[in-house]
């Protein structure tokens, strides 16, 4: 009997060595995939970008704003978050072999787990409710083309490991002979208890036992499942806000490759036309690919949540356009996760990105607006139209006439400049 422990507790660092290990594995690959995006250079306002962080990343306060799912979605992540609190004495009871290792604070281990008890069972609720929302409600913006497969199944295989991950806490709770006889903190598993006291102290114990070994293993499935899961924005949405757009809503950067030619073309003793240097590789114009796109924008596609706020919030989308705000980073995400397969074979316009969708924005910044962790899709079908306009000059009609417009007479109406004040003259008769 003595060795069993022993071996237990070998198992146990053995699983949490390999739950751990293989999740910084992955973190390791996607820092690598948002490193082939172009660097962001010198980041400014960091006060501002921490405020960011601390009001909308973890105060939610975008989310907020749709008050029902918002504060909904609040409660399952504030609860989530607090009652894995108790991992830690899971690890160290896994590790040493003790048992509920804190158990020795008294009466304030009770209302911590009192709370603990009570957060679960409104997590699990709001998690239903969700549920019913996605699958029985069938809210338009969770039913758009793009969350067919994978995003639907993945939307609510997550609301199952948490349903399940609650269910298991509580139940561990209610089997624990020990804890229940301690009556501090039961809140809700002593209701359980009282239905099942009459079990043998054996099965009890393998209950108990069960679900806890179950606890622990789901919780680190479900780490390592973020990389492969929309919520990976559990992890990602802090950075995302932290290096999100700070500038004024609707402003462009500018891109430095144009910046620098037209320098060039205004520096009385520069030479536009010089030959560069023999290897030099011109620099391009706009994105056609990820590896185009900056780190930022790379982080921002893979922190997408599939929420759909931007869409819904997109007056194209809205009457009818083909363009999804959401699609566009759900894209993005997709070719940069096929990028180690695909290679040069695909590239995100045209094989995931149509030229219809890019046209259709507005630039009216109601999607970044929307969004709840700060993404900017604009920033990215901006990026991708200055390719087409910059390097293939395919531009709609309509925009290269307004272009020639303003290059041939200064302002986007095809009037001469000289005729620009007859309309002061209409009126005076």
């Amino acid at each position: 009997m003595g060795a069993w422990p022993s071996l237990s507790n070998v198992i146990f660092a053995l699983i949490l060595a390999t739950g751990v290990g293989y999740f910084t594995y992955n973190m390791r690959r996607l820092i690598a995939l948002i490193k082939k995006g172009r660097p962001i250079g010198t980041v400014e306002d960091k006060k501002q970008r921490w405020r960011n962080v601390l009001y909308i990343a973890l105060g939610q306060s975008k989310l907020v704003k749709r008050p029902l799912s918002g504060v909904m979605h609040v409660l399952v992540y504030l609860g989530f978050i607090i009652i894995n609190i108790e991992l830690l004495e899971i690890v160290i009871d896994g590790l040493f072999g003790t048992h509920r290792i804190f158990q020795f604070i008294g009466p304030a281990y009770g209302v911590l787990i009192g709370l603990f008890e009570v957060l679960a069972v409104l997590v699990f609720i709001a998690v239903v409710v969700f549920w019913l929302r996605r699958n029985a409600l069938k809210l338009k913006r969770f039913w758009s083309p793009e969350m067919k497969g994978w995003p639907k199944t993945d939307a609510n295989l997550i609301l199952y490991f948490e349903m399940v991950l609650m269910g298991l806490f509580l139940m561990m709770n209610a089997t624990d002979l020990s804890f229940q006889q301690m009556n501090q903190g039961n809140w809700v598993s002593g209701s359980i208890y009282a239905l099942i006291q009459n079990w043998p102290e054996a099965q009890l114990h393998m209950v108990e036992r069960f679900c806890w070994w179950v606890h622990i293993i789901g919780i680190l499935g479900f780490l390592n499942y973020l990389y492969f899961s929309k919520h990976l924005h559990i992890l990602l949405a802090f950075p995302n806000v932290y290096f999100g757009p700070t500038n004024n809503p609707g402003q462009f950067e500018n891109l430095d490759s144009v910046t620098e030619q037209v320098k060039l073309m205004m520096d009385p003793a520069g030479d536009p036309y010089a030959a560069q240097p023999e290897g030099t590789v011109p620099e391009k114009f706009g994105a056609s690919d990820v590896t185009d796109l900056t780190q930022v924008q790379l982080l921002n596609a893979m922190t997408c949540t599939e929420c759909g706020r931007c869409t819904s919030e997109c007056p194209a989308n809205q009457t009818g356009k083909l363009l999804s705000p959401r699609k566009i980073m759900m894209d993005t995400r997709d070719r940069l996760m096929a990028l180690p397969k695909e290679g040069d074979s695909k590239q995100l316009l045209d094989d995931y990105i149509t030229r219809e969708e890019l046209w259709a924005c507005t630039t009216c910044n109601a999607c970044v607006e929307a969004c709840p962790v700060s993404i900017d899709p604009v920033s990215i079908i901006m990026s991708m139209r200055q390719y087409l306009v910059m390097e293939q000059s395919a531009a709609p009609s309509e925009l290269n006439v307004t272009m020639s417009n303003i290059e041939n007479n200064a302002a986007p109406w095809p009037f001469n400049q000289q005729d620009r004040g007859n309309w002061i003259n209409e009126i005076r008769k």
